[in-house]
């Protein structure tokens, strides 16, 4: 992996602490239900990438928004993507015993508890984007509006669908593609369009050229995650490898075998990028967490 620039790595740290800060805040601590509450911050305060926060930092930036505005939006996305982490790890579903380096939700406290520990977190992720100061009455609405399409039947709920109905099934590449564009591109689309609309007037054009690009760079996503599932490790993903394989799951590299998946993600990279061009050095953060995207190593 490239190493990123002192710029880069420093704006990415400084936003990291500014959504663990809103987190750590947001999420309840040492009051009833306090096992509940345990174990939802264990879920989310757990290490991770931030990679979705990073996204909608980044669109904020296209369309000038300020930093404490876009944080509502940052955190609303982490914790719907925690939800589906803890939801995604059950027995019922992935049945997965490891996820960032430590014992899933349901292994540390108990399955009931993480179930609702999922539902917790995806309540409390409108709670945060539905408060009076995130953006105008109008626009709060339809943020909203966009982060239940990403969380439901026809964003990452339909993807898992999907996910579970093909498993030691055939797919064409467009079914799986369409299957990933829901399970994980969905809410990476919406964490670039929500960031994107923490701007007063954000021009529809531009809103478009960030949505074409994150449609692309969830794709690029997911076909990475394939390739390090294939090919790396368990300490080092932090969680377990090769389980795709093992349960039988179609992915990119099974279907097209490792150089190829990383020959289509650089293609990806590379639409992704197109979709930036009209925005000019405005979207250069967005240009940097794709490279962090597609040559990341865990």
């Amino acid at each position: 992996m490239a190493t990123p620039s002192a710029d880069f790595s420093g704006w990415v740290a400084e936003r990291r602490d500014h959504i663990e800060g809103a987190l750590d805040q947001l999420l309840p601590r040492a009051v009833e239900p306090a096992r509940l509450h345990e174990a939802m911050r264990y879920a989310v305060l757990g290490g991770g990438k931030r990679i979705r926060a990073l996204l909608a930092f980044a669109a904020g930036e296209v369309t000038g928004a300020e930093v404490q505005d876009v944080v509502p939006a940052a955190a609303a996305v982490e914790l719907m993507h925690a939800y589906s982490l803890v939801h995604d790890d059950l027995p019922c579903m992935d049945d997965d015993i490891l996820r960032r380096g430590r014992p899933t939700c349901h292994v540390a406290f108990d399955e009931a508890t993480a179930l609702l520990v999922g539902d917790s977190l995806q309540s409390l992720a409108f709670q945060v984007l539905s408060q009076p100061g995130v953006a105008g009455p109008g626009v709060r609405l339809e943020m909203l509006h966009q982060l239940a399409l990403a969380a439901g039947s026809r964003g990452m709920a339909g993807g898992q669908a999907m996910d579970l109905a093909a498993t030691g099934r055939d797919l064409s590449l467009p079914e799986l593609e369409m299957m990933h564009i829901h399970k994980t591109g969905a809410l990476i689309r919406a964490a670039v369009g929500l960031g994107a609309r923490c701007a007063a007037q954000p021009e529809p054009s531009t809103l478009g050229a960030l949505d074409r690009f994150a449609k692309t760079a969830g794709l690029a996503f997911q076909v990475i995650d394939d390739v390090l599932d294939a090919g790396g490790d368990t300490a080092t993903l932090g969680k377990t490898a090769g389980k795709d394989a093992s349960q039988g799951k179609l992915t990119y590299v099974s279907m097209m075998g490792l150089a190829r998946a990383r020959e289509f993600a650089a293609e990806l990279r590379l639409r992704a990028v197109t979709a930036l061009d009209p925005l000019g050095v405005k979207a250069r953060r967005l240009h940097q967490l794709l490279d962090l995207i597609v040559e990341r190593s865990y």
